[in-house]
This record gives structure tokens, C-alpha cells and sequence, in this order.
């Protein structure tokens, strides 16, 4: 399981970005997590899934309320990684309007999520296999902070923790 100090695992995470004004959009395009974490201090955090109810209504409008003190801390970008397709991501981006402050990237196969070491199997409950909820704080790629919450719980890896973190990294 990853921990502090480990580099974060390469591969490939998912992104839909819509386009302003025209209703294009652009996607889903890959990125690759080693070049994007090369040079940059990035706040990570993690969830079971898009539109559920913990993910909606705390996790990710916490990071777009922290999003301006994230940046003044030093953080580059804010992801959000889910085991979602990237068209659920962007669905969820645009419902959220996370535009501009978190990057809501996909890791639909969970390739990332198991690479990691932190899974979730919520199969009995008809999800499948996905994220266990965390946080972590990157720079250069190489894990400073963790925050792995323990089952159904939200403490440790709210937008709060991550910004004091990021304050003293």
C-alpha cells in the first residue's frame, strides 16, 4: 500500500473537459500521472464514487471552498480521483461546477486505485471494486501527507486537514 514518502505509481487517469460557449466538448483525454505530478505540488483526494451522497454534499465542495487558500498554501492543482468512467467525471465536474479549482480525473478501470494499494470492494452493495476514501498531499510526485479514512467515516481527508497540510509541506 502506498505511504508517505513512496512516489505516486505512473499510469493513466481520464479527464473530461467541456468547452465555454460552444457545448463541445473535449474528451476524455489521458493523462499521465507522472508527467502531470513532474514539478508541481498537487492536493490528491479520493472517493468511493461520483454522486453519492458523503462525495457530493462534503468531499468535493470542500475542496472548492478551499480552493483559493489550497492555491495561497502553494498547491498547483486539486485533483479528484474516482473508479468512474471520465464521462461520469465530467457529468459530476459540471454538477459540481469544479471548473477552474479540481481536476476531476477518472481511473475507471481502477488501474490507479490498485496500483495504489487502496481499494475499496463494495461489491456487496453492487459497486464493484473502487477508491477507499483518502487524501494525500504531492510534491514532485513523492507522497508528503496521507490521509486513509477508516470505513464510512469522513475525518482525516477533508479539504481542512489538506490545507493545514499543505501550510507546513
Amino acid at each position: 500500500m502506498l505511504k508517505v514518502g513512496d512516489q505516486l505509481p505512473g499510469g493513466t487517469l481520464y479527464e473530461f473537459i467541456e468547452v465555454e460557449g460552444n457545448g463541445c466538448s473535449l474528451g476524455p483525454n489521458a493523462v499521465d500521472i507522472a508527467a502531470a505530478v513532474a514539478g508541481k505540488k498537487i492536493a490528491v483526494f479520493a472517493l468511493p464514487g461520483a454522486f453519492t451522497p458523503t462525495c457530493s454534499a462534503q468531499h468535493v465542495p470542500g475542496y472548492k471552498a478551499q480552493a483559493e487558500a489550497l492555491a495561497a498554501a502553494g498547491v498547483d492543482e486539486i485533483w479528484c480521483v474516482s473508479v468512474n468512467d471520465a464521462f461520469v467525471m465530467g457529468a459530476w465536474a459540471r454538477e459540481q461546477q469544479t471548473a477552474g479549482k479540481i481536476r476531476m480525473l477518472a481511473d475507471g478501470s481502477a488501474e490507479f486505485t490498485k496500483a495504489t494499494g487502496l481499494t475499496l470492494d463494495l461489491g456487496s452493495r453492487g459497486m464493484g471494486l473502487r477508491s477507499q476514501r483518502y487524501s494525500m498531499l504531492l510534491v514532485n510526485g513523492q507522497v508528503k501527507t496521507l490521509n486513509i479514512e477508516a470505513p464510512a467515516k469522513f475525518e482525516v481527508s477533508d479539504a481542512a486537514t489538506m490545507l493545514q497540510q499543505a501550510q507546513t509541506n
